[in-house]
């Protein structure tokens, strides 16, 4: 059980111990990655910045590296991941028309000097860290004044399903809390990251029946990694009840599980404002750009 104020955060330990397992069966079930991935690609395509490095934040297997290797022709993409099974992966990726490196790495302690890179591509980082605030720091070094920051990530409506279900059976930690975009470019700004635009859009994911979105939720490594979780295993009937009360989220004889998709962009930082100074409201947040 969790206190009420308390925020679930994850576990860097267990992240990584869940992506490690996750990395011989994360391609079949990267479906939402594939997603954000093509919508963070497609959002880079209208954006002018001359990149000579680029850093793949979060890679997992690779897949961004081709298209991220074919949009900057010139640069070095550096694939970086906790998981040093996913980059074993990631290494086998490597194209042979680019300049390409792994590297294994926390986001929050990154190996690279101070605005030495070009572009910041992270396609679904930030729900698994426990410090935003510490990854858009490590960004805002390491990017120079010109440079961008592409990410995706999860909003506070993602697996609402599953968390009901849950919270109808005990109080404890199942589900990530995801956080408003709002509070994602607070964040920022407070990094020293400049003009960020976020957009929000939509995805529903159908399945049959309940245990195949567990399947895909091991598969990718998005099981509960949460540093407030109970260490004990689920009683198997425990399972059992939530799974039948997520049966109420099923429309026209599906399991609709809803996502929504946050993307964002922001440059390298400029002069840094006071920590208790800035507070972005959703009017200072503006929408995509073409």
């Amino acid at each position: 059980m969790i206190a009420s104020n308390e925020i679930p955060t994850p576990n860097t330990r267990d992240v990584r111990r869940r992506f490690e397992r996750a990395a011989a069966t994360f391609d079949g079930a990267d479906f939402v990655h594939s997603v954000t991935r093509e919508g963070l690609l497609a959002r880079l395509e209208p954006v002018v910045v001359a990149a000579d490095t680029v850093v793949d934040l979060g890679c997992a297997t690779g897949a961004a590296t081709r298209p991220l290797a074919r949009r900057f022709r010139r640069a070095h993409v550096v694939s970086v991941d906790i998981s040093h099974a996913m980059l074993v992966r990631a290494r086998r990726r490597r194209p042979w028309f680019a300049r390409h490196s792994v590297v294994q790495a926390d986001a929050a302690a990154l190996p690279f000097a101070d605005h030495s890179v070009d572009v910041v591509f992270s396609n679904l980082l930030l729900p698994w860290v426990a410090d935003h605030a510490a990854v858009f720091a490590e960004v805002a070094r390491v990017l120079r004044a010109e440079g961008l920051f592409t990410f995706a990530t999860l909003g506070p409506d993602s697996l609402d399903e599953l968390r009901r279900a849950w919270r109808d059976i005990d109080a404890g930690a199942h589900v990530l809390r995801f956080p408003d975009m709002h509070d994602v470019g607070d964040a920022a700004v407070r990094a020293g990251l400049r003009d960020p635009v976020l957009d929000v859009d939509r995805l529903s994911v159908s399945y049959e029946q309940p245990q195949q979105l567990l399947r895909d939720l091991t598969a990718s490594g998005a099981r509960n990694s949460l540093r407030q979780r109970a260490r004990s295993v689920v009683a198997p009937s425990r399972l059992r009840e939530m799974l039948a009360r997520l049966e109420t989220a099923r429309q026209e004889g599906l399991l609709v599980i809803d996502l929504e998709l946050v993307y964002g962009h922001c440059w390298g930082p400029g002069q840094r404002t006071a920590h208790d100074e800035v507070r972005i409201d959703a009017n200072r947040i503006g929408k995509r750009r073409y």
